[in-house]
């Protein structure tokens, strides 16, 4: 549901009126052939994230690529307000306590996926893509982070072509996956990538998806800088 969402959401904000005449390439096909080219380019980096006094306080750290905007995720507030409505603060009229409900579902929706709660959005397009790297956090005591990410892609639904393996970069050991994710919504399928590592305070998800596959590709080389880099805060 979350990934149908965002999905459309993205789309609806690239919509725009044609400029020219006659036969243009698909985006998909644009992106794959830049993808294609940047695939095997390092990206270099613009910064880290999650240390104190960073656009995310995290429980690992990370370098980011050049140009991407990393933006914290409040993902308690929408809860808090919910859960002070449900423990006998002013419920208003009926109209807005169905809003309110509606409104905590779906950020429910975009803010949780399975074990995880959404912490850090950084976007891709001030660097030109469309598309994001997110962080999420999990609780602590969940150490199987291969049973994370088995969650986290249960709970994304319609995925396929799950492919897992662990990975060890800087003294941090963890899980990775890349994966096959299908819209019902648009009947079409994209790449994705996921990696899980465990800290003092919970799992940490990195998540990285993209508009099409041939974004998710051109977008590749901001996630192994990621990973290479990853480091327990």
């Amino acid at each position: 549901m979350a990934q149908t969402l965002l999905l459309a959401a993205v789309l609806g904000g690239c919509a725009g009126p044609p400029d020219g005449d006659g036969p243009k390439p698909s985006s998909s096909a644009t992106a794959t052939s830049r993808g294609s080219a940047a695939a095997g380019t390092p990206a270099r980096s613009g910064g880290s994230v999650g240390a104190a006094g960073s656009p995310c306080e995290l429980p690992v750290t990370f370098d980011i690529a050049a140009d991407w905007k990393a933006e914290a995720v409040d993902a308690g507030s929408a809860g808090a307000a919910d859960g002070s409505r449900r423990s006998g603060g002013s419920s208003g009229s009926s109209g807005s306590s169905g809003d309110d409900g509606l409104s905590s579902a779906l950020a429910e929706a975009l803010l949780r996926q399975g074990p995880v709660t959404l912490a850090c959005e950084i976007d891709a397009k001030p660097a030109g893509n469309i598309g994001f790297l997110r962080v999420w956090k999990g609780r602590p005591g969940d150490t199987d982070v291969r049973a994370v990410l088995r969650a986290f892609l249960a709970a994304e639904d319609h995925t396929s072509e799950e492919k897992y393996r662990t990975f060890r970069t800087g003294g941090v050991s963890g899980v990775e996956v890349e994966y096959v994710w299908t819209s019902e919504l648009l009947d079409e399928s994209k790449k994705e990538s996921a990696l899980a590592v465990t800290t003092g305070d919970g799992p940490v998800v990195l998540h990285l998806g993209g508009l099409d596959s041939g974004e998710h590709e051109e977008m590749l080389p901001a996630y192994e800088l990621a990973k290479r880099t990853l480091r327990v805060a």
